[in-house]
């Protein structure tokens, strides 16, 4: 899932880091590079303790263009962070589903050219699928 961070520079200070689809998540680095870093790390472990509170994970709530008009954020860097939250160390739990033998041998060898797991290649394939049908 992809998370805008805007990213802010005083003299004399570090880079610091806020993402605005998520309140109460914000970082900072001594890079440009070690902010974005630092970002995608802050934003794995802002939605972990999403998870761990049985929170729903927030989905974008606005495109970088409607951000930006947010006074907050005015002279940022605006940059996006790639977050793989079927990684993400929430307690997982068996499920038992019915799929076709033919179709499971595609996903098998999907999951094994991505070096995957198959449980998670069907976890990062139905995010994806969320996401791109919230998120068109």
């Amino acid at each position: 899932m992809n998370y805008p961070i805007v990213i802010h520079k005083e003299d004399g200070s570090a880079f610091g880091v806020i993402v605005p689809d998520l309140s109460g998540c914000f970082s900072a680095g001594d890079t440009l590079d070690d902010a974005i870093s630092q970002a995608k790390e802050a934003i794995e472990c802002h939605l972990e303790g999403m998870l761990l509170d049985n929170e729903p994970i927030p989905q974008r709530t606005q495109s970088i263009e409607e951000h930006q008009k947010n006074p907050d954020y005015a002279g940022g860097i605006w940059a996006v962070v790639d977050v793989d939250i079927s990684k993400l160390k929430a307690v997982s739990k068996r499920y038992n589903i019915t799929i076709p033998e033919r179709v499971m041998a595609i996903i098998d060898t999907a999951a094994k050219n991505e070096g995957e797991s198959r449980s998670a290649f069907l976890a990062k394939a139905a995010i994806a699928r969320v996401e791109h049908t919230l998120h068109p």
